[in-house]
């Protein structure tokens, strides 16, 4: 008797999961570097294209669920995270990822992102950080340097900038850390350990704006950051990552910050999900009602 041959699937290749629409940002534009690194990540990482949801509010890099092979979705701006945290809750079996930039998610979204930081929900959030205003055209955002001129502040900006890591860190982060989008094998790593943690993990991306941004360059942080793990950093240690985060002026570090595997995250302590992702549950409800509330909501 023939022995049946077992089929072996190939392992899955950053470009599998590559979608189907080219990006249309401008050419040169960093967030080409951190879509590059989240393909490889996911490849490493090493589920089907349907087990990942890649959710993402309003902006330049908000358009990034529509570049990759994955389930995605489209949201309101600053929304993300709290799109992000009800599908993860109902089905905590997909690895949740959210995109987007430092105006969506520092700006509008502030609140958001403080309140999914301290509830430890299990997701990877990239922010691609340009310190600038893309899709509307130049304007100041939330992490632009005193200082710069841009076409809201003509006579430089007198607004003092936020830091993303240490806000992340005193929120409650348990996963912080920062790359740069012209070293994507460094952030493809970044990115792919942010997926194995488990709990909230933030990456902010220095992603640079080459139409808008003639401050914040390639060039210009080429010149200024240092890698965490070359500095022989402990990212065990909180305090020590609230030295480094408070670094940004000639010395810009990049790598893996803070890493807090002892706290649980959100789904492991809701007592609803302990039978089970919510999408897989029985409703609890009779077929008849489930197809009245439809009716009513159609």
């Amino acid at each position: 008797m023939a022995k049946k041959e077992e089929t072996i699937k190939a392992a899955p290749t950053a470009k599998d999961f590559r979608g189907d629409v080219a990006p249309d940002w401008c050419a040169g534009c960093g967030d080409f570097g951190v879509l590059r690194s989240l393909e490889m990540a996911c490849a490493k990482f090493g589920r089907e294209n349907h087990e990942y949801l890649t959710i993402s509010g309003i902006g330049c890099s908000s358009n990034t669920p529509g570049y990759i092979s994955t389930y995605g979705m489209h949201t309101l701006h600053g929304r993300s995270l709290a799109v992000a945290t009800g599908a993860k809750l109902g089905n905590h079996d997909l690895t949740v990822i959210v995109t987007g930039g430092d105006g969506d998610g520092f700006g509008i979204g502030g609140n958001h992102f403080m309140h999914t930081m301290r509830r430890n929900v299990d997701l990877l959030y990239i922010v691609m950080d340009n310190q600038i205003y893309g899709l509307t055209i130049g304007q100041i955002s939330p992490t632009s340097v005193m200082g710069m001129k841009t076409k809201s502040t003509p006579f430089g900006s007198v607004e003092a900038p936020i830091n993303p890591i240490a806000l992340a860190l005193i929120s409650g982060a348990t996963y912080v850390a920062r790359g740069f989008s012209g070293d994507t094998r460094h952030l493809a790593e970044l990115m792919y350990k942010g997926m194995e943690h488990k709990g909230f993990a933030f990456v902010d991306v220095y992603s640079p704006c080459i139409t808008f941004n003639k401050d914040n360059t390639f060039a210009f942080f080429k010149q200024r950051i240092k890698k965490l793990e070359e500095l022989g950093h402990d990212s065990s240690d909180f305090k020590a990552a609230i030295d480094q985060a408070m670094k940004g002026d000639d010395e810009i570090p990049i790598g893996l910050f803070y890493q807090d595997t002892s706290r649980s995250s959100l789904d492991e302590l809701e007592p609803v999900l302990h039978e089970g992702p919510l999408a897989h549950q029985e409703l609890g409800i009779t077929k008849e009602q489930g197809d009245y509330i439809i009716r009513t909501m159609m």
